[in-house]
């Protein structure tokens, strides 16, 4: 599994959440305490949004904690919004293409989690997408598929609904293929304005979710495992969450598949 920060607020240098804190993502990329694997170490990524609408990507196969190019961007690089990733493969050869986090147009998408029997599925899930789409697939790996899943569903419109939508068609296709779906989602994405996240799975073992103020409410930070235990006060989320996060405020809301929702009794 994968270790992940993100953050919205006012205007931050990176290396404040990524490399800074005494459990930043960079220390998590070697030793994490809430993953199953304590090594992330199959690359990394960063994506950030400035002055344009799409965001800035950075992305390279090294360790995290071996790349003096990551620490002097995330020295000089400031943001109010930013997406963070440390890999550890689930699948999919150790590449850039398959680094997270993973860019359409203005969207960023970065996953921890897996999609269980994903080469038995992969195949039939790529043959849903329509061609414009295909053609944006860069890597092998089930995250991206399952971004531009996202995508397909409409999540420029419906963001909760499209990723509701997403997970459905994942576990539709698992049982399509004669196999008990298994899938992990915590997931965070963005349009460059609002941050979302989703806790999810299929079984009682979704991995973990957390927020945070930051320095005195300045911002907020959304994470895999918290970066700072001793002066953040972090917050669980709740399994079958989904987050959307402005810098207004949060909002948390249950998230099911369309298929898994229960009818509403008439009365």
């Amino acid at each position: 599994m994968c270790r992940w920060a993100a953050y919205l607020g006012e205007e931050v240098f990176l290396e404040d959440i990524v490399t800074a804190p005494c459990h930043s993502l960079i220390a998590q990329s070697h030793c994490a305490q809430e993953a199953k694997s304590p090594t992330n170490g199959d690359g990394f990524g960063l994506a950030w949004y400035g002055g344009r609408a799409e965001p800035g990507l950075y992305r390279d196969i090294l360790p995290a904690w071996s790349d003096p190019n990551l620490k002097s961007l995330c020295r000089q690089i400031r943001s109010g919004l930013f997406l963070a990733h440390v890999r550890a493969s689930t699948g999919g050869a150790t590449s850039r293409a398959n680094c997270h986090p993973f860019v359409s147009g203005r969207w960023a998408f970065m996953h921890n989690g897996q999609i269980g029997g994903f080469e038995r599925i992969r195949r039939a899930l790529e043959a849903t997408l329509p061609d414009a789409l295909y053609d944006q697939l860069e890597g092998t790996t089930d995250s991206e598929l399952f971004f531009l899943l996202m995508i397909d569903e409409g999540l420029d419109d419906d963001p909760q609904g499209a990723l509701e939508r997403a997970t459905a068609r994942v576990v539709s296709a698992a049982r399509h293929a004669g196999i008990d779906p298994a899938l992990k989602l915590t997931a965070a994405f963005s349009d460059g304005e609002t941050l979302f996240a989703v806790r999810y799975a299929t079984d009682a073992t979704a991995p973990t979710l957390y927020t945070s103020s930051f320095r005195d409410g300045t911002g907020r930070c959304i994470v895999s495992e918290p970066f700072d235990r001793e002066n953040a006060e972090w917050q669980p989320v709740p399994p079958s969450s989904f987050v959307a996060m402005t810098r207004a405020g949060i909002v948390i809301r249950p998230f099911a598949p369309i298929s898994e929702r229960r009818p509403v009794a008439a009365e």
